[in-house]
């Protein structure tokens, strides 16, 4: 369907982590701006299905209807959106991965019938479509990208959440040499009340993690009542018993005891693709607080007038807006080193692949960030609503509910942010990526005497420029010395490795937001850019704020003395910004807002 929109050039785009250590240019920033027709086209044909064949039935949906979401599905599947991204020869459009984000994003607005479609067309359908060998993606691809099958994906069990690798389900090779025997029990399993077919991880010969593609009708599988779950009402969600499914032999998926690389590196995508989908869920609930602060009235005005509820939907278009800017920012890295790699002749599904590990820092970052977005979101619009927003006849209700499953799946909260820096860390030790000498140089300046002159100089966000260089040397100032501390068992201080974390995605979502805002001044000027302006330096204050107080509550766990003295004041000296009028620029933001009725900005 597209052509690579890079041709055959060496890109000078930032590999996975380099953020930290490495400045960003505007030249290879990809924004939403910069959408094509094509994409436009595309994002608003998927848009129209939700609004028109989705939305009016989101209260069966919600009640369970689950014949109604498999026929929405295959719905979808006839208009090309659950194969958007799998090659044409299997049926699908062979878009790139940026319009797959605008599709994501599109998707993330229709409750809880988007999660019966990101299971479907992520982890249900990428570990073939990465790991499956030609064989297998010729039988099963076509009708995943059509929707005549449906697909699941088998991972969790009782014991084993988080500690995937743990899981007990054997699968025993049997006597025919041919077939193997899977027997098991998992849980949480999404579209499992009707899939056609099942992604298993289960263990051979006991400690063999491997990965199979298994018939949902084959014989000894029985399924769970459906889950009664907080939200996310509409997907069904039930246990798979797997009791001596028998399985041939060539349904192995990949490599025997390689199955490991299935389930961590197709998660990798799910996260990113998590934080699409709740960006969109993001800006569908500002639309609804919105509107009922412009229709409610108390003390004979509208409550949109108050600046409690101006507060609370500049805070709402604040984290959604700089959300959107590191997504896309990420989108773009993936989409450059995808067409980088096809242009060295590597194949599509594998370049995607690799891209999308090259870049799983960030991809853990954003699941963080793009929930937690999510979640201020919906609870905010909850308040907005006051005693209606706990009322299931209004949306607010069901967007709360659903929303909190997004820190819990494709990885907790914690693990993503654990992650984050763990591979960072790993990186670093490999020499894949060089977080030392800038860690041992950030020391030295330490113990320099430090510039009281204006913070950065010339160009028109110097001093924006200059505070996210100095909030990088904060981050590595504070990690550099807490690795220095702990060596190798500093995956055991998880407390420290998440408030490092923290630093690290606050910062990737400022640098995002600074980046987009420089390149729409560039293209369009300051005047028609002004509130970009206001959110990006709103952010970035509060941005800066955190970043010290978390660095403080590392560098205090773990230093003492000169030592520690020395980090504060270096805390304190790279975690300036100039004074910001937060309330006026959150009212502008806010005041425009409620003119448009919606979140447009």
């Amino acid at each position: 369907m597209e052509t690579a929109t890079v041709a055959q050039k060496k890109l000078s785009v930032l590999k996975g982590g380099e953020f930290l250590i490495k400045e960003s240019s505007t030249e290879t920033l990809y924004t939403p701006e910069m959408k094509s027709e094509e994409q436009k086209m595309f994002a608003q044909m998927a848009s129209e299905f939700i609004v028109k064949e989705v939305r009016p039935h989101v209260m069966r949906i919600d009640k369970g209807d689950h014949d109604l979401v498999v026929d929405l599905l295959e719905q979808a599947g006839e208009l090309g959106i659950l194969g958007a991204s799998l090659p044409e020869k299997y049926g699908g459009m062979g878009v790139n991965f940026n319009t797959d984000s605008y599709l994501s994003e599109e998707i993330g607005k229709s409750n809880s019938w988007g999660v019966a479609v990101a299971a479907h067309t992520g982890i249900g359908t990428l570990p073939i479509l990465y790991y499956g060998n030609e064989e297998q993606k010729e039988k099963y691809l076509p009708g995943l990208a059509s929707g005549k099958l449906k697909a699941a994906y088998c991972l969790t069990e009782p014991g084993s959440g988080s500690d995937a690798l743990a899981a007990k389900t054997k699968a025993t090779l049997m006597d025919d040499g041919e077939h193997y025997l899977i027997e098991g029990q998992k849980m949480w399993i999404t579209n499992s009340g009707f899939a056609d077919l099942f992604i298993v991880f289960a263990q051979v010969d006991g400690n063999q993690f491997t990965g199979f593609v298994v018939d949902a009708k084959s014989e000894n599988i029985e399924l769970g009542a459906e889950e009664d779950k907080m939200g996310i009402k509409g997907s069904s969600t039930r246990q798979v018993f797997f009791q001596g499914v028998k399985v041939p032999k060539e349904n192995v998926l990949g490599e025997v005891g390689k199955g490991h690389y299935i389930a961590f590196n197709v998660l990798n995508i799910g996260r990113y693709k998590l934080c699409a989908m709740v960006l969109g869920g993001s800006k569908a609930c500002i639309d609804v607080a919105v509107k009922y602060a412009n229709e409610r009235e108390q003390f004979k005005q509208a409550i949109a007038n108050f600046g409690a509820i101006k507060h609370k939907l500049a805070e709402m278009a604040i984290r959604t807006w700089v959300c959107e800017s590191a997504t896309y920012r990420t989108s773009g890295l993936i989409n450059d080193m995808i067409e980088e790699l096809k242009a060295g002749g590597m194949d599509s599904a594998q370049a995607k692949l690799e891209a999308a590990e090259e870049y799983s820092v960030e991809c853990a970052m954003l699941k963080v960030l793009g929930s937690e977005v999510l979640d201020y979101v919906v609870d905010e619009t909850v308040q907005i609503h006051g005693g209606n927003g706990f009322s299931e006849e209004y949306p607010a209700a069901r967007a709360y509910r659903d929303a909190r499953i997004n820190r819990i799946f494709e990885g907790t909260s914690e693990i993503n942010r654990l992650l984050s820096v763990g591979m960072m860390l790993k990186k670093a030790m490999k020499g894949q990526l060089d977080l030392f000498t800038p860690a041992k140089a950030i020391q030295k300046e330490l113990m320099s005497v430090p510039s009281f002159g204006k913070n950065g100089s010339g160009g028109e966000f110097a001093v924006e420029w200059e505070t996210i260089k100095n909030l990088k040397k904060a981050i590595l100032m504070v990690a550099g010395a807490m690795a220095q501390k702990y060596m190798a068992e500093i995956e055991k201080e998880q407390e420290l490795m998440m408030l490092v974390s923290d630093m690290m995605i606050d910062l990737y979502a400022a640098e995002s937001a600074l980046l987009r805002t420089q390149k729409l001044v560039e293209t369009k000027g300051k005047e028609s850019t002004d509130l970009y302006v206001d959110i990006m330096q709103t952010f970035l204050s509060d941005a800066c704020e955190r970043i010290f107080l978390n660095g403080k509550h590392a560098v205090v766990a773990f230093g003492e003395g000169d030592e520690l003295k020395g980090m504060l004041m270096g805390l304190k000296r790279f975690t300036k910004y100039q004074n910001i009028n937060t309330i006026a620029l959150r009212r502008k933001i806010s005041d425009k807002m409620v003119a448009n009725n919606n979140y447009s900005l």
